[in-house]
């Protein structure tokens, strides 16, 4: 199971189409942002992604990605957040930490769980006693 708070609001994200990406006027945050991923060991770690809805999603539900390495494809699905067997995060969103905004309680933590991803042996095809070393 996921340690994914039920319950835990989210702030609205922006639907994709209306999502800004990267541009020429962030590249003194992406330089910022290497510093300090380089800084803690963390460049191959992590990385970026766009945040944003494609559908609203409930407190206590979770975005699940699944992948078919076979297929070579991905899947992602919503599953009740205190019902599912996928415990791996893959994706976050930094929170505010009692910043003043008026519709934002203070985080738990400095991130949210916004995607879990599975194991290999709960993709689609494989058994679960298919167990690989890759995972």
């Amino acid at each position: 199971m996921t340690d994914t708070p039920v319950g835990v609001p989210r702030k609205p994200l922006p639907r994709f189409e209306e999502a800004e990406g990267l541009g020429p006027q962030d590249a003194e945050f992406v330089e910022d942002l290497v510093a300090v991923l380089a800084k803690h060991g963390n460049l191959n770690r992590f990385g970026l992604c766009l945040l944003h809805d494609h559908f609203p999603l409930r407190a206590d539900e979770v975005l699940v990605e699944t992948n078919d390495p076979e297929a070579r494809t991905l899947h992602a699905h919503v599953e009740r957040a205190d019902g599912t067997r996928h415990a791996k995060a893959s994706q976050w969103r930094f929170v505010p930490h009692a910043d003043g905004e008026a519709d934002t309680e203070p985080a738990a933590g400095p991130c949210q769980e916004i995607m879990l991803c599975t194991t290999l042996d709960l993709c689609p095809g494989h058994e679960p006693d298919d167990r690989r070393s890759d995972h």
